[in-house]
């Protein structure tokens, strides 16, 4: 059975840049990757993107057939491929987290892992505090501006 990630967990950064997985996910994250992961930067938020290895190698299959002399395939292909470092959880289930991506997410002591179904992202905790209220408002302010996919969907 496949794993799926969901939920927010609190977390710090300690002075190496390490951060411990919280432990609902570390069993399904050791049975389906042997705890191998591999961190990239977000297209779109300032945060980071941790997929399972077998997750990551599915994208990074879809990244290597897209058309090379397109400059936007190319830019998205440098930003996610790039940036993209692979990290293994320890015996304490802590995964470092690279410098120069501490710093693209403006990580620093307090952070949040948000599960997103099959991968997380890694946000700084007062910037994912900000984004959360920024979606919520959003939300409310647009109505009838959902797309298609979402107006069907009863919570």
């Amino acid at each position: 059975m496949e794993a799926v990630f969901r939920g927010v967990a609190e977390l710090s950064l300690d002075a190496k840049g390490r951060m411990a997985m919280p432990v609902r996910y570390r069993e399904p994250l050791q049975e389906s990757c042997a705890g191998r992961l591999v961190i990239t930067i977000d297209l779109v938020e300032k945060c980071l993107a941790i997929y399972p290895l077998h997750e990551w190698k599915q994208i990074e299959e879809k990244l290597d057939v897209l058309p090379s002399l397109n400059p936007k395939t190319a830019m998205v292909r440098r930003l996610l491929m790039g940036n993209a470092t692979d990290v293994e959880m320890d015996g304490n289930g802590r995964l470092l987290i690279p410098p120069k991506l501490r710093k693209q997410a403006n990580l620093e002591k307090k952070a949040v892992i948000v599960g997103q179904g099959k991968k997380f992202e890694l946000w700084d905790e007062e910037a994912w505090d900000s984004r959360t209220l920024a979606w919520q408002e959003e939300v409310s302010l647009d109505e009838g501006s959902l797309p298609a996919e979402l107006e069907s969907l009863s919570l």
